[in-house]
């Protein structure tokens, strides 16, 4: 049995890799996807933590090698999925999890058309812009690029299922624990996982 893939994609300061990180932490039995990446590690993140860090030489080699269940260049700097661990995992009925941009969500849907994509938006333009400034990590100049890119970003919400607006982190991770468990509980999800006990009672 293929286990469930879910998508979440949001702009850049939406709250995304918080909300991803807090929803994992809550057991709730999902494998992270670590995307590799050409950009420079932030404080703090690990290689094979956060991304598999890698240049942008070996990047496209792993392009050429059609490597990549997704890939896209997004602020100036690679991002892609690995094809054959997304595959394992799914095959051995594990749910899976990508935290993608929305080109790359466009890209796993024509692979995958029963994907479960998930957008997450800023409550305001106002509040993100907030965000962006607020960890100190990028220039005046950077954060007017990611604000440009986040209005292109959240024109495709509507390509997305779910959407949460991230106003309250903690209202945000309960709406988002309610769709994986709403996911797993729609009725093709349930026969394909309890064959026996639909045969033994339907």
């Amino acid at each position: 049995m293929s286990g469930l893939l879910f998508i979440v994609a949001a702009p850049s300061g939406a709250g995304k890799t918080t909300l991803v990180r807090q929803l994992l932490a809550t057991g709730i039995g999902l494998a992270l996807s670590i995307s590799y990446t050409t950009r420079a590690p932030r404080p703090g993140e690990e290689n094979g933590r956060e991304y598999h860090f890698t240049d942008v030489a070996h990047f496209r080699a792993m392009i050429e090698a059609d490597d990549f269940l997704e890939w896209a260049k997004v602020h100036d700097h690679y991002y892609g999925t690995s094809k054959r661990w997304i595959e394992t995992e799914r095959a051995a009925g594990r749910d899976v999890l990508l935290e993608i941009d929305w080109q790359g969500a466009q890209q796993v849907r024509r692979l995958f058309p029963d994907a479960i994509g998930i957008f997450i938006l800023p409550p305001s333009l106002e509040v993100l812009t907030q965000r962006l400034q607020g960890r100190g990590t990028d220039s005046p100049e950077v954060i007017a690029r990611r604000l440009a890119a986040a209005r292109e970003e959240m024109s495709h919400v509507g390509e997305f299922g779910y959407v949460i607006i991230n106003d309250d982190l903690q209202t945000a991770l309960t709406d988002f624990v309610f769709i994986v468990r709403a996911s797993r509980l729609r009725l093709e999800t349930q026969r394909l996982r309890h064959p026996a006990l639909f045969a033994r009672l339907t």
